[in-house]
């Protein structure tokens, strides 16, 4: 029996394109990919959310980061990671790249031997790699029927 994993990192806040949010749009987007897939959901959380509310001082803070190759330390871990064969990961794009908690997160497991599939929301930039499932956030935050339709496309062609 195949058991999979949604891990994502999502922020709250204001959100270009998308306006003052209390629910993330990469977190929507995990719960619908969750939901279709029968996945287990861990949500990548920093341990000192210092991560303005605000967009502009976000974009700055995140280039930043970016810039110092941050690897910001997270919360909890996923318990019995081994035992998972599929793992979805889910991130807002951010200056082109996932945010750093992601990359902190990346480098704690090994996934040498799963199946990995990568997902963001992004107002127009689309995914870091040619092969990320994207979807704008405005569609992902206040769509549910068009988000479930896109992952259902999705899910199909990467079976």
């Amino acid at each position: 029996m195949t058991k999979t994993l949604v891990a994502y990192f999502s922020k709250t806040g204001e959100q270009y394109g998308v306006g003052e949010i209390t629910e993330g749009n990469t977190k929507k987007l995990a719960e619908v990919i969750a939901q279709k897939t029968n996945a287990d959901l861990f949500e990548i959380k920093v341990v000192n959310d210092n991560y303005p509310d605000k967009y502009a001082p976000l974009i700055q803070f995140a280039q930043k980061e970016k810039q110092e190759k941050a690897r910001p330390e997270i919360v909890g871990e996923v318990e019995n990671f081994s035992d998972y064969d599929i793992v979805f990961i889910g991130y807002p794009n951010w200056w082109s790249d996932m945010p750093m908690p992601v990359y902190t997160f990346l480098e704690k497991y090994d996934f040498s031997d799963k199946k990995v599939y990568y997902f963001c929301t992004h107002e127009g930039s689309g995914g870091v790699h040619p092969k990320d499932f994207a979807v704008y956030g405005h569609i992902a935050q206040n769509d549910k029927e068009q988000t479930e339709k896109e992952v259902e496309r999705w899910l199909n062609r990467i079976k």
